[in-house]
């Protein structure tokens, strides 16, 4: 039987791959698959994954034909053989020995999931990142972990390859990630995983490296693509306003929302002209559609040059082409 399947998508990679794939050949074990998914590749990448593919145990090699993150992995997880599921970025890596210990760690808690710190590369700085809720080694439900609404807690660490999960969460669709999203995949993800997962953990755990900077990454690249995180955040409010607890999570949902417009505010010159219009008039029509009793708890709850930011974009006329 497969004890752990491993889903790594590859797309455009082609400088980093082959990090990617000897860290996979330190991770061999005889009952672990390694999902690798060529995206429709352009860049030689595919051809790299082909090969080495030929050559590491327990290979799975998928080509696709259409590119997109969340459905490359959504694939994956349709062929996944394994009692437990991960997933590695392609141009990140890990440790050797990393995915037994993920195994270890998970077996032994007996949970639907466990979340991992990650270890953040920026160049040739490191630094530790760390799951957002304090009790380690300890089993709770998924849902007692969500707030409170003004401090991180693990629905705003939405890394999907630091954790493991437990095969039912496959088989009930909780995993799977939606395919209309180009960024922020994770963010309804990591949302609808604590909302209806039922025993989850984290561990003091470090094996993943995630490396910062790279610029073919979505998280790295301003056009519209970045503007996701609207639907992303919408698809959130959605979903959690049929919560039966919905009143007790949408307050953590709205204020989040708004942090992420502001921050998205604050780096808008990272976009291109069209898009930043884009942004402003996007983001305003968002505030305009969150429930306004809490908006105005969220904005009340922030700093003041935050909110005054947002307060103006809110007060911006429907199709007005110039930010508040």
């Amino acid at each position: 039987m497969v004890k752990l399947s491993v889903i790594v998508p590859f797309y455009n990679v082609r400088q980093y791959a082959p990090d990617a794939l000897r860290s996979l050949r330190a991770n061999v074990r005889a009952d672990f698959e390694f999902i690798l998914v060529d995206d429709c590749s352009t860049d030689g990448t595919g051809e790299i994954v082909e090969r080495a593919a030929h050559d590491l145990p327990g290979a799975v090699h998928v080509r696709r034909e259409e590119k997109g993150v969340s459905a490359a992995r959504n694939q994956a997880m349709g062929l996944a053989r394994g009692e437990y599921v991960t997933f590695m970025d392609a141009d990140d890596w890990v440790a050797p020995g990393y995915f037994s210990r993920l195994v270890g760690a998970i077996e032994e808690l007996g949970c639907d999931f466990v979340r991992t710190d990650h270890v953040r590369c920026t160049g040739n700085a490191r630094e530790i990142q760390r799951v957002p809720f304090g009790p380690r080694n300890v089993v709770v439900d998924p849902r007692d972990v969500i707030l409170p609404s003004d401090r991180s807690t693990p629905v705003d660490y939405p890394y999907s390859w630091a954790g493991v999960y437990h095969r039912r969460l496959v088989d009930e669709g909780l995993l799977l990630f939606p395919e209309h999203l180009r960024t922020a995949e994770d963010r309804p993800w990591i949302w609808r995983l604590h909302r209806e997962a039922k025993s989850f953990a984290a561990v003091d755990l470090l094996g993943i490296f995630y490396r910062r900077g790279v610029t073919t990454s979505l998280t790295q690249i301003g056009d519209t693509r970045q503007l996701d995180f609207i639907p992303a955040f919408d698809q959130v409010v959605e979903e959690t306003s049929q919560d039966p607890e919905a009143d007790r999570f949408l307050p953590k949902v709205i204020r989040t929302y708004c942090a992420i417009i502001a921050h998205h505010l604050n780096t808008i010159e990272k976009f291109e002209p069209a898009v930043a219009r884009k942004l402003r008039a996007q983001s305003s029509a968002a505030l305009k559609r969150m429930p306004q009793d809490l908006l105005k708890e969220a904005l009340d709850s922030m700093d003041h040059e935050r909110a005054a930011r947002l307060r103006r974009l809110r007060r911006r006329p429907v199709g007005a082409e110039v930010a508040a």
